[in-house]
């Protein structure tokens, strides 16, 4: 079953003013360019830690290198790796690309993930999550961001901190934080909406409320904010303005 068939719990009305004020603040995401499962598995397996611009650069390089995806799973792991280099961690993501790769033809006959359309969301990211590198953030992020677009929040470092300074989770990792905030989002957001919103946070994490700095004295969700409250007022001149 899907997260929010669940928890049929009310909403967390903080989740809906957290979202209607970052949407005024930041404004409306741009509409993302939706792909097919695999290229989103690709994407989204070589994509953490790595700034997105870095992202996107390294799949057209890959694109340009290799041409098909079936030409990318048959080179060589230094091949691979040798592509990979913007981004963190290339020597083990070119394992994983490629393992995963190899893995996915062997299971489906053919590499492709269409047939995952016709699946539940939940068995979807079990099966998903069988792979090498695949995790919470990983699944979600195939689900929700590509053209299969089920009711998934991906749960990056960004969300994870917006989400816990703001007191809405405990520390947890992605799959837990992401159970936990599905039970307090309302049941009438889709894929898309769920899509905006974790822009939106991801935005913010980038933003104001960064790892290093946070600019709380500028955040829209100052008085909202545990955590910037109790910097403000202990350490004021260690938040930035």
């Amino acid at each position: 079953m899907e997260p929010e068939t669940l928890f049929p719990v009310p909403p967390d009305p903080r989740i809906i003013e957290i979202d209607r004020r970052l949407l005024a603040h930041y404004g409306q995401p741009p509409p993302r360019d939706v792909w097919n499962p695999l290229d989103q598995f690709i994407y989204s397996l070589l994509s953490s830690r790595t700034k997105t611009e870095q992202s996107h650069q390294v799949m057209r390089d890959l694109r340009a290198r290799f041409g098909t995806w079936e030409n990318l799973r048959d080179a060589a792991v230094a091949e691979i790796e040798q592509t990979l280099q913007i981004i963190t961690f290339p020597e083990v993501k070119a394992l994983w690309l490629k393992k995963d790769l190899m893995e996915i033809t062997a299971r489906c006959g053919e590499l492709s993930l269409e047939f995952l359309a016709k699946y539940r969301t939940n068995k979807i990211r079990s099966w998903l999550e069988q792979f090498e590198g695949v995790g919470a953030k990983t699944s979600a992020a195939v689900v929700n961001f590509s053209t299969l677009r089920r009711r998934a929040l991906c749960v990056d470092s960004h969300h994870l901190r917006v989400t816990q300074r703001l007191g809405l989770t405990p520390r947890a990792d992605a799959a837990i934080t992401e159970e936990r905030l599905m039970r307090k989002i309302p049941a009438d957001w889709d894929a898309i909406k769920l899509d905006d919103h974790h822009s939106l946070i991801k935005k913010h994490g980038q933003e104001l409320c960064t790892f290093a700095e946070p600019h709380c004295r500028r955040c829209p969700l100052l008085d909202m904010c545990p955590e910037g409250q109790k910097q403000t007022k202990a350490n004021p001149s260690d938040i930035a303005s």
